[in-house]
């Protein structure tokens, strides 16, 4: 057995007390959607006591927009997440595997994207979005967020890493490039695209520029512009708008705990290629 050295507890405590401080926020969230509205508060322990109910989220479920705003979150972020696979991956093997004149100077352009903050770029993309009629509609909120140059890039370098003799091979053999594409890289680059998807998905769900910008009318809010906004409508009790943070939280809570290996491995693979 190994002995346990003092870094190892110390590491440890610090884990612990970390994974508290990040915990207290929510723990305290969930606490506060079981009280009574106008429950008199004079400490903090008053929070956590009795007595307690379950009224709150039938009333936030049925009397409010706060299921319209996480369909709408949950539909975009979907199909965000699934388009930005597609073209980032077909982009990447095109510019990892396929030599031709200039794919050097796309890769070094789409490298300098990363450089460029998505806010120094919104008046110009809201002036072509709103040129194409798409303001206030799905496609306006969807078609933006899909072509990121940090998901290409790290597409791009895990293509490049694959075996060019195993793609010679399939080459000899008589596969063209869209086979060895769809049945050779794409089953191999399980786990970047697994890491792609939680960036792509994560990056979607917390947008809150560029809907705030897009979306006119509340019954395209998402999550981001609509909480606060709901939010906003109470200005002492805190029981109704933590209840709705808790709503909306719930499908990113679900999705880690049944996909937290995959996540895990997502981005441990993509912090560690290169």
């Amino acid at each position: 057995m190994t002995k346990k050295t003092p870094g190892y507890w110390v590491l440890n405590v610090v884990s612990i007390l970390l994974a508290l401080i990040f915990l207290g926020p929510i723990l305290w969230a969930l606490a506060v959607s079981f009280q009574r509205e106008g429950k008199p508060i004079t400490s903090v322990v008053d929070w956590f006591t009795p007595p307690y109910t379950l009224e709150n989220y039938p009333k936030i479920i049925m009397n409010s927009s706060v299921p319209t705003w996480l369909i709408n979150s949950l539909i975009i972020a979907v199909i965000v997440t699934a388009l930005t696979v597609i073209f980032s991956a077909m982009a990447a093997y095109a510019l990892a595997k396929l030599k031709f004149k200039g794919s050097n100077a796309f890769f070094m352009y789409f490298l300098i994207g990363i450089l460029v903050p998505g806010e120094a770029t919104i008046v110009p993309l809201f002036i072509t979005v709103n040129s194409m009629h798409m303001i206030n509609t799905y496609a306006g909120m969807i078609l933006p967020s899909i072509a990121g140059s940090m998901n290409l890039i790290i597409m791009i370098t895990f293509f490049r890493n694959l075996p060019d003799e195993l793609l010679e091979a399939a080459k000899i053999d008589g596969a063209g490039e869209v086979r060895i594409f769809f049945q050779i890289a794409l089953p191999l680059s399980k786990t970047i695209i697994a890491t792609v998807c939680i960036f792509a998905f994560v990056g979607s769900w917390n947008n809150y520029l560029w809907p705030l910008l897009c979306a006119m009318s509340e019954n395209l809010f998402t999550l981001p512009i609509g909480i606060p906004t709901f939010a906003g409508t109470y200005s002492v009790d805190y029981v109704q708008p933590l209840t709705a943070c808790m709503v909306a939280s719930l499908p990113m809570i679900i999705m880690y705990i049944i996909f937290e290996r995959q996540i895990v491995a997502g981005i441990t693979s993509g912090a560690v290629k290169g």
